[in-house]
């Protein structure tokens, strides 16, 4: 079985060199290690150094040469669309505070299916359509990556607090309601 050991981001790695394509959805595609399977039907091990959030349009570099294109694939999402500015930014907010990975696209937002979160986003003024679509949320700006290639995952133990969902935590910042 071949190994892809290296990934690089879209627009930096020779996509000319493409021996193949991965199609892995968002989970999928934060990963160190897993057995992969091309669309030409190869096992492929993804070994990195370690985990990375990839991006549709990413490399991934095999040993013995050639790259793998990363493909987002389609999968179960909310797209979000409000009737003003305004009521765009009070949902982002919303979903922001309850730090919900959230993709951006055009004047729309995605988000994974919830219920609950979808039934206040329409309670916001907002429509709610689920379908199917590559999902890419925002890194954040504590993912040291504000291009969706990162993620910012909650360690109860750093210092700062807000609340929501009924837990509280400290985050050395104020939330307000």
């Amino acid at each position: 079985m071949r190994r892809a050991f290296r990934h690089a981001h879209a627009g930096h790695w020779p996509e000319a060199e493409a021996a193949g394509t991965v199609v892995l959805d968002f989970d999928a595609r934060h990963r160190r290690r897993i057995r992969l399977a091309t669309d030409g039907g190869e096992d492929v091990l993804l070994d990195l150094p370690k985990a990375v959030a990839m991006a549709d349009g990413d490399g991934l570099e095999l040993d013995g040469g050639g790259w793998l294109r990363v493909t987002a694939a389609p999968e179960p999402v909310a797209e979000i669309r409000a009737g003003s500015a305004h009521a765009m930014v009070r949902v982002a907010w919303h979903l922001g505070n309850r730090h919900l990975p959230t993709q951006i696209v055009g004047d729309m937002l995605r988000i994974r299916p919830d219920h609950v979160i979808e039934e206040m986003v329409r309670g916001l003024g907002a429509e709610v359509r689920r379908i199917a679509a590559p999902f890419q949320p925002e890194g954040g700006a504590y993912s040291g990556d504000g291009g969706g290639h990162g993620h910012h995952r909650h360690d109860h133990a750093d210092d700062h607090h807000h609340e929501h969902h009924g837990h509280h935590h400290h985050h050395g910042h104020e939330h307000g309601d």
